[in-house]
């Protein structure tokens, strides 16, 4: 692990994040006592990555308990349900911000509590719990995915998956990481990943701290790349997957598995099992977030389009299955039929 965090709790009863909206130049940790301002945090993408978001949420509703002052468990329980709806509508798309949310939530509903510390304790306990596992579940989704690292790879990565989209390792380029680690010689390609950069800006940054050799190019070089430096794979990250095996993650990563295809690359896709949402049976189900038009419009403070100019800011795409070669999970490698295999992941 490197020498900063993504997301931490403070014993002064506060969630701590790097604000990753100021990374590569600054590295400034923000605090929050309020699950409302969680809430800001993760649809302004203070943090992100679709592991971060449900460790973000869950210590988003550990704040409640913690600073009640009306020592009444009922209105406790009562302000924890409103904080879950207002942490639910931060970002539509990422399925482990709901995840995380249910997961809370089922020591909340219907249950009965002799005091507001018991509340408190358990609530923040769970918290905890999923922090602690995500960083287990993350660093075995990387262990799989060293079988697929040929000695000598070059591996295209799309947006940030390390450790700043989770915990510890992250997932996709937590592979990178390791692989590196384990001595296997790698060099990563990393994408800018357009409109907000988080290859350039995060994963570049990341590995700068790793000492993993890398790249930083133009979304529209994949191709190019990949026709005439012989990548040998692609390894990327999701925000969800469909009971098919369709892949909501990152704009831009449907035309980088179409040209992956095209020249015959791997396209691997690491997710933990948090992330598979089997009550999508497509992606065509899974709603889209439209952000705001300055991401688009705006590189940083300066303008690059005309006054007025008409923006459309889709978040995510849909990668359909048949583009997917495997995914890396906590549980294994899963190949096709998908709707067959990710079903026995959970059976």
């Amino acid at each position: 692990m490197g020498k900063f965090y993504t997301i931490k709790w403070l014993e002064s009863g506060q969630v701590s994040m790097i604000d990753q909206r100021k990374l590569p130049h600054e590295e400034v940790y923000n605090q929050y006592d309020d699950p409302a301002a969680v809430a800001g945090a993760i649809k302004d993408m203070v943090t992100r990555g679709a592991p971060a978001i449900g460790v973000a949420a869950a210590y988003g509703l550990a704040l409640v308990p913690w600073h009640d002052k009306s020592g009444d468990v009922k209105v406790v329980v009562q302000e924890i349900q409103d904080a879950a709806r207002v942490l639910a509508e931060a970002r539509p798309t990422a399925v482990n911000l709901f995840w995380a949310i249910d997961r809370m939530m089922r020591l909340v509903d219907g249950k009965s509590y002799s005091s507001v510390q018991e509340l408190r304790d358990l609530v923040l306990g769970e918290a905890h719990t999923i922090a602690e596992e995500d960083v287990k579940t993350n660093l075995t989704i990387c262990k799989n995915g060293l079988s697929l690292i040929p000695q000598g790879a070059k591996i295209f990565h799309h947006c940030n998956t390390g450790s700043l989209g989770g915990m510890d390792y992250g997932t996709a380029l937590g592979i990178i990481r390791l692989a590196h680690e384990e001595g296997k010689e790698v060099f990563a390609f990393l994408d800018e990943t357009r409109p907000r950069l988080q290859g350039a800006r995060l994963s570049a940054w990341e590995l700068l701290q790793y000492g993993v050799p890398f790249k930083v190019v133009a979304d529209s070089t994949s191709g190019h790349y990949m026709r005439t430096d012989k990548i040998d794979l692609c390894v990327v990250g999701t925000d969800r997957v469909a009971a098919n095996g369709d892949v909501a993650n990152k704009i831009g990563t449907y035309n980088l598995a179409v040209v992956a295809h095209e020249n015959r690359v791997p396209f691997y896709v690491a997710v933990p099992k948090s992330t598979i949402d089997m009550a999508a049976p497509s992606g065509d189900v899974i709603e889209i977030e439209e952000r705001p038009a300055h991401e688009v419009t705006h590189v940083g403070s300066w303008q690059i389009t005309p006054d007025n100019t008409p923006v459309g800011n889709p978040a995510f795409d849909i990668t359909p299955a048949k583009y997917i070669t495997a995914f890396i999970t906590e549980d294994g490698i899963v190949y096709p039929p998908y709707e067959e295999n990710l079903a026995k992941l959970f059976g």
